[in-house]
């Protein structure tokens, strides 16, 4: 049997900011890096994995419009690519759900 323990966490409002900013910078690193793999597959049928995303990391956390990133740890960001590489990786693996089947399941009533 496993337990699990549940704990409120009551930021003070330098905390919130900072968790605020980091998990801006994390969605933005994700989806930037979404885009960038789509338009790759759809333009030239190439794949982009982990290894590039995460050189690409670098490239941008030097561009002077994206110089906020580097006021946030990176270790977020590094994570926000490896659970995109994880989720192409479950799709191409057919480990997704697909959306009619979802239907389905609710009509059933679960």
């Amino acid at each position: 049997m496993e337990k699990a323990y549940s704990y409120r966490f009551y930021p003070t409002p330098e905390q919130e900011s900072l968790l605020r900013r980091t998990l801006g910078c994390v969605r933005l690193v994700y989806n930037k890096a979404l885009h960038l793999r789509t338009q790759a597959w759809y333009e030239r049928q190439e794949r982009v994995g982990y290894a590039q995303t995460s050189s690409m990391l670098t490239d941008w956390k030097k561009q002077e419009e994206l110089d906020f990133l580097n006021e946030v740890s990176c270790v977020p960001l590094q994570q926000g690519l490896r659970h995109l590489q994880t989720a192409f990786t479950n799709f191409f693996a057919g480990r997704t759900i697909a959306f009619f089947s979802l239907l389905r399941y609710k009509s059933y009533g679960f």
